[in-house]
């Protein structure tokens, strides 16, 4: 249906049929030079942004629910609540997240919630025991916090390219992050048996960092007239 239905914007098919120059993978690692920025810089700090983002929330996500079994002591049953409240979390944070892109702009919305998710993951990670209350209840803006940044995270990467590479900047940078942000979640298994789960999910609270640092290379693209 999206196939039949969804067509690309006219301003981009008139760009593409009118352009002598034609897109290419090896466009987005051209340096810049006096005449022309260049995409080297933008692919660099896009993927590193696309790795923490990404390396962050795959952390929480393949680990919480080990994390609630085996330092909080929760049965398999027990867990459902828990996870009940991150994932309602989750889905109003993708609802409210698009808003605020548009309201905030891209940079400042993920810079936002990189650092509340880095936050609310070591809270979650210390919270005392016995506190189980507590913990049910942080579940909700950690998800919430989590999730706020990929309701505009795509576009934002789309965003950061001119029309004959839009597709290609994009896909190669958002699943140079999945792949590289797969070692955060790896690195907590091997430290959870000497750092405990909850200590390991540290490497969750890094990866925000590194994409809140990504932005500083990155510009503001609310706004901008597309190319």
């Amino acid at each position: 249906w999206l196939r039949r239905r969804v067509h690309d914007a006219p301003e981009a098919m008139a760009v593409r049929e009118q352009s002598a120059r034609k897109g290419s993978f090896t466009a987005i690692f051209e340096p810049g030079t006096a005449a022309s920025p260049g995409l080297l810089r933008t692919t660099v700090f896009a993927g590193l942004l696309s790795t923490g983002v990404q390396g962050g929330y795959y952390t929480l996500a393949t680990w919480v629910p080990t994390y609630l079994k085996t330092e909080r002591g929760l049965s398999v049953v027990g867990t459902g609540s828990y996870l009940t409240f991150l994932i309602s979390g989750a889905f109003v944070g993708y609802l409210t997240g698009g808003h605020l892109t548009d309201r905030l702009g891209r940079r400042r919305n993920i810079w936002l919630f990189s650092l509340l998710s880095a936050l609310c993951i070591v809270a979650y990670a210390n919270i005392p025991t016995g506190a189980d209350t507590l913990l049910l209840v942080l579940g909700f803006p950690l998800g919430f916090c989590m999730s706020a940044i990929f309701s505009g995270f795509g576009s934002y990467l789309s965003e950061l390219y001119p029309t004959a590479v839009r597709g290609t900047g994009q896909g190669f940078t958002y699943n140079t992050g999945r792949a590289v942000g797969a070692v955060f979640p790896t690195l907590v298994g091997f430290l959870a048996d000497s750092w405990g789960v909850g200590g390991a999910l540290v490497f969750g609270a890094i990866g925000y960092g590194i994409a809140a640092l990504a932005l500083l290379g990155l510009p503001e693209t609310r706004g901008k007239e597309l190319a």
